[in-house]
């Protein structure tokens, strides 16, 4: 008997454009689970990284449990090296060509064949994938649910998962002012991490790289946002929705409502105290945070000078008011 496919929500955004705040939000509802990114990299030294719930993530019950799922389904797993990003096993010819963002299809048709001259990537692929889909699996089973939230972001990634033949996949594109997230990449410790010192870097209490620059932070947002376009124009328009960042703070029970239709569970189930649902989060460091306040974060509007603004409007002006921001 086929299997049947496995639903994932996936939160396609700029980093630092909310993402965190609304799979958790997202996690609070009974029927949906969300643990962060699926593609689960970079988690730092599994001895002091916390999982949300406050645990290591080492010693957290609940990805002990995904683990053995994991396992019965012939897989070795570890949540700090998950091993499901999509470049994986890369070769320097595979990364070369997985490098670039997301374009029209036609260039992704040139990618795709590029990639098939390698036997790495064709034996690789269809590993991938199927360890894509049990994880997903595992961890709707470990929650109890039948959809999971994967804010992975990035496009590469939900270009493959979009072509993955066990799972049946929606998005949610989130949008934020691109001066907040800009902001964020000038320093990341300050406006983009755990409000607790102690507790940043995954629970480390270390604090991430300062002044990459509102340079680099439009760069990123433009090009982001530009490729999940791209994603999206191939999709049909009721698999996925656009969603403004800001509507979710100063809005949040319509915007979490409107999700909820989307996604197709019941909205009168939604949670507003999110952080009092038990979460097994990894990712961004606001998930270990206590406040559950949904708050506008826009203090770009004092911490950015004439010369950062002037800056972002030179990189992203255009894109900027494509999404429907003003000056």
């Amino acid at each position: 008997m086929t299997q049947k496919k496995q639903k994932l929500v996936y939160l396609a955004a700029a980093s630092h454009s909310g993402s965190t705040m609304t799979a958790m939000l997202l996690g609070a509802h009974p029927d949906l689970c969300s643990v962060g990114e699926l593609k689960a990299i970079n988690l730092g030294d599994k001895n002091s990284y916390l999982c949300s719930c406050k645990t290591l993530v080492g010693q957290c019950h609940f990805w002990q449990g995904v683990t053995e799922k994991m396992a019965s389904k012939g897989h070795d797993f570890c949540i700090s090296d998950a091993g499901t990003d999509i470049r994986t096993g890369a070769t320097p010819y595979m990364l070369r060509l997985l490098r670039p963002l997301v374009r029209a299809p036609f260039m992704e048709l040139i990618r795709d064949s590029l990639l098939s001259l390698s036997p790495v990537w064709r034996k690789q692929l269809p590993y991938l994938q199927k360890r894509n889909a049990d994880y997903a699996r595992s961890i709707a089973e470990q929650a109890g649910v039948d959809t999971v939230v994967d804010s992975s972001k990035i496009g590469i990634r939900l270009k493959y998962l979009l072509q993955n033949p066990e799972l049946d996949v929606k998005v949610i594109w989130i949008v934020r002012d691109g001066r907040g997230v800009s902001l964020a990449y000038k320093n990341p410790s300050e406006f983009a991490d755990a409000k607790d010192p102690k507790l940043r870097g995954g629970g480390a209490g270390k604090t991430q790289e300062h002044h990459r620059g509102v340079e680099i932070g439009a760069q990123e947002w433009v090009k982001c946002n530009k490729e999940t376009q791209a994603i999206l124009n191939t999709m049909p328009k009721k698999n996925w929705m656009r969603v403004r960042y800001e509507d979710i703070c100063n809005e949040t029970d319509k915007t979490l409502d409107q999700i909820f239709d989307f996604i197709g569970v019941d909205a009168s189930k939604k949670r507003l105290d999110f952080k009092t649902v038990e979460h097994h989060v990894v990712g961004n460091g606001m998930r270990l945070d206590d406040s559950e306040v949904i708050q506008l974060d826009d203090r770009w509007k004092t911490q950015l000078d004439e010369q950062d603004l002037a800056t972002y409007y030179q990189v992203a002006g255009e894109c900027h008011h494509e999404l429907g921001y003003t000056e």
